[in-house]
């Protein structure tokens, strides 16, 4: 347990202090923002920074931190540890950074950003990308929430794919105060409920909680690192997040709402990741128990078995709901992502309906066409692309402060998780079995090589930043 309390105690000094001196970078303030400049009554427009904090934390976590955390945990305690400083020192930093340059330049996509700053030649490639993930994600998300209803109701799959795609077209065309404003606060609360009374029953119950410890408890022996730091990215740090912000960035009527919204958000969702890491060693007891378990009933099947053994009847309802409002709340907004990338690449306006149903009704057919496809293997690489995704936008948020403040040490906010996630997604492809499958030694070398020649080309970029300022 003194490892939750330690947990909670420094997230919450890294969102008091730490988040500080990352708003400092965006000092002094420009208001009004675009909600309030762009008001368009589909997209932008402006909502309280609790309705928005509440939308950011569902737009972003879904299954993530639940299901990453529990996968993180087969490695022992030490997954605490990238949960609470990943998240302090990059991933709040990361999403800190998506949402507030989108603020800045007008609620702007992340694909709209990463071409302005890291070169127009990204462009297409991006945005290619970046669509096909959210579609995969919405597909995925679809199939998986049907799987769970069609097992617990007679009802067939085909009622519940058509019930839940066409909220996503609900909630992709709707203005985003109409459906996603008024039920994802509710869900917000909700996901984190169901934390509480998780911990909760685990405090009230008969369970050993485990000792802290840096060994690796991998019952596999596989190598935590980079395995661990790929696996556990929601909870962490996440480059899907970076999509999502910017629906949010134009809905904020002050830019010193920035912190709490962004920040604290990923704050949050790390302390739920941290809960259910807890919750996967507490209840099964040691790793091997806890990987014999995903490995039989999924982390979905954990996932119910923790809830209801922890909580009863309750844990089984809170369990249930999750599992399914979860990737639902999340492929919507994917969709809804999807949708304002491609109207931002054309110059096209949000509040034009025809066009808006127009692309959503095109994603929509590949959506549909992807929901009959065996994603097994293809969601093996999602980690990793979606960590390379989060070292780009690092990379993107860094080219930003360098080009836009004053001050060019503020830049080392960014560049320094943005070093560390190029060692972490350089070293898994050169040694992972899904890429090269090299020697684990031999893939840090070659990764601590592509890092150094990272950490040169920022420190020239820096230099010559600071000469253009004098």
């Amino acid at each position: 347990m003194l490892i939750l309390i330690f947990g909670a105690l420094a997230l919450l000094f890294g969102y008091l202090f730490y988040s500080r001196v990352l708003q400092r970078a965006f000092l002094p303030f420009r208001n009004p923002t675009p909600a309030m400049t762009m008001t368009d009554n589909v997209d932008y427009i402006p909502m309280s920074r609790w309705k928005n904090q509440l939308i950011e934390l569902l737009n972003i976590a879904g299954t993530g931190p639940i299901f990453g955390a529990l996968m993180g945990a087969k490695w022992g305690p030490i997954v605490f540890l990238w949960i609470i400083v990943g998240t302090i020192l990059g991933g709040a930093v990361h999403d800190y950074m998506s949402g507030m340059m989108s603020v800045r330049h007008g609620g702007e996509s992340l694909t709209k950003l990463i071409t302005q700053y890291l070169g127009k030649h990204l462009r297409y490639p991006m945005l290619i990308l970046l669509v096909f993930l959210m579609i995969m994600v919405s597909a995925t998300f679809a199939k998986s929430a049907s799987d769970l209803l069609v097992s617990i109701t007679d009802l067939p799959m085909i009622v519940w794919m058509v019930l839940i795609l066409a909220y996503f077209v609900a909630s992709t065309l709707l203005p985003i105060n109409k459906l996603i404003g008024k039920i994802y606060p509710v869900f917000g609360v909700m996901l984190i409920c169901m934390a509480v009374v998780v911990v909760g029953g685990l405090f009230m119950g008969d369970y050993t909680f485990p000792s802290m410890t840096l060994e690796n408890l991998h019952p596999d022996g596989t190598e935590f690192f980079p395995d661990m730091f790929i696996t556990v990215a929601c909870g962490a740090i996440s480059g899907f997040h970076a999509t999502q912000s910017p629906m949010v960035a134009r809905c904020i009527t002050d830019e010193k709402d920035g912190r709490m919204i962004f920040y604290g958000a990923m704050v949050i969702e790390s302390m739920i990741a941290l809960i259910w890491a807890l919750a996967g060693l507490t209840f099964y007891g040691d790793t091997s128990a806890l990987a014999a378990a995903l490995a039989d009933g999924g982390s979905a099947g954990v996932v119910y078995d923790i809830a209801v053994g922890v909580a009863g009847p309750v844990g089984s309802v809170l369990a249930v709901l999750g599992v399914i409002v979860c990737p639902i709340t999340t492929g919507d907004t994917a969709l809804r992502s999807a949708r304002l990338m491609v109207q931002d690449d054309r110059g096209i306006d949000n509040s034009d309906m025809k066009s808006s149903l127009i692309i959503t009704g095109a994603l929509m057919v590949v959506i549909i066409a992807f929901t009959t496809f065996d994603f097994s293997v293809l969601w093996n690489y999602f980690s990793w692309i979606n960590q390379t995704l989060a070292c780009i936008v690092l990379w993107t948020a860094t080219a930003f402060l360098l080009k836009t403040m004053q001050n060019k040490l503020y830049s080392l906010l960014t560049a320094a998780p943005a070093l560390f996630m190029v060692l972490v997604t350089t070293s898994f492809f050169f040694h992972s079995k899904q890429f090269l499958g090299l020697d684990h030694s031999i893939s840090l070398m070659l990764a601590a090589l592509i890092g150094a020649a990272a950490l040169i080309t920022y420190l020239w970029a820096f230099n010559k930043a600071r000469k253009n300022s004098e």
